[in-house]
């Protein structure tokens, strides 16, 4: 994680402060990319506590193509990911946040959707004929049978849905393709706006579990993740936090274990699959999201 950690030094020491849209103000950089080479341990933060259950279950909700909050809940019901986004999308929509989120209820009229989000745009994109396309399905069948193909892509970012009336929040990690060579499986996976400190080590820990899922059901060796980012940024309000993850030393990473019950779809992946070996990590540092 000695790349990811560079990149922070990088917007402390060279980001040009900007506005946002949160009014909390940003640290950013333009143009950043890291490779995380899968066999030498799994990208798991270790200068502080990485959100594991969280990561996997937001994963597998994004997988099984759900846009609902309440899905999510289901798959680990102490998951808050999406919480503050889900409140501020209700507040958007002249809706009180406290009649859902207090429990797990459904008392608010959205009953928990959260418009067309990852896993609706992953699983169900829209064609122009109002036919559906499982972009992530179609993925895993081209490097199955054709993993020479330079089309393996699966697209999150849809201009006619990704509006801010429309969507809890528009797609940030917006694009992401596969690639095979000689036994081996890559992703790469472009991000258009990065949280660096809360959201980046979420991000980095996801897809590349995503990888491996990938390359467990293809008979592949999972490789590199290849993390492409536009807008990096530290929030103003985290540059302390940011600076004491800086100051500590890196861990040795874990290793990834997965669970091998047959699995032949992506589909089939459940919590209990996955864990971490030898996961050694200083402890957490709390900040603010910025909604």
């Amino acid at each position: 994680m000695n790349t990811y950690l560079a990149q922070l030094q990088q917007i402390l020491d060279t980001g040009v402060q900007r506005g946002d849209r949160t009014g909390v103000g940003t640290l950013s950089c333009f143009g950043l990319q890291a490779r995380y080479h899968l066999p030498d341990g799994f990208p798991a933060v270790t200068t502080k506590k990485l959100v594991w259950k969280s990561m996997v279950s937001e994963l597998l909700w994004f997988i099984s193509g759900s846009g609902n909050i309440n899905d999510l809940k289901k798959i680990y019901a102490h998951n808050k990911l999406w919480d503050l986004n889900y409140a501020d999308y209700l507040r958007r929509h002249g809706l009180d946040p406290n009649d859902d989120m207090s429990d797990d209820s459904t008392g608010d009229e959205s009953n928990g959707d959260m418009g067309r989000v990852y896993g609706q745009q992953w699983r169900h994109w829209r064609g122009p004929n109002g036919e559906q396309i499982d972009q992530l399905s179609d993925a895993i069948e081209l490097i199955r049978h054709n993993p020479d193909s330079r089309r393996i892509i699966v697209n999150a970012w849809n201009p006619a849905e990704s509006d801010p009336q429309s969507v809890a929040l528009p797609p940030c990690h917006a694009f992401f393709q596969f690639y095979v060579a000689d036994g081996k499986l890559s992703l790469l996976m472009y991000q258009r706006s990065a949280d660096m400190f809360l959201g980046v080590p979420l991000n980095i820990a996801s897809y590349a579990l995503l990888l491996q899922m990938v390359a467990h059901i293809t008979g592949l060796q999972a490789w590199d993740f290849i993390h492409t980012i536009a807008d990096a940024h530290i929030y103003l309000d985290a540059v302390p936090q940011c600076r004491l993850q800086l100051a500590r030393t890196p861990l040795p990473l874990a290793q990834l274990e997965i669970v091998d019950r047959g699995q032949t779809s992506i589909d089939d992946f459940v919590m209990t699959d996955f864990s971490l070996t030898d996961y050694q990590c200083h402890p957490a540092i709390h900040a603010n999201m910025a909604v």
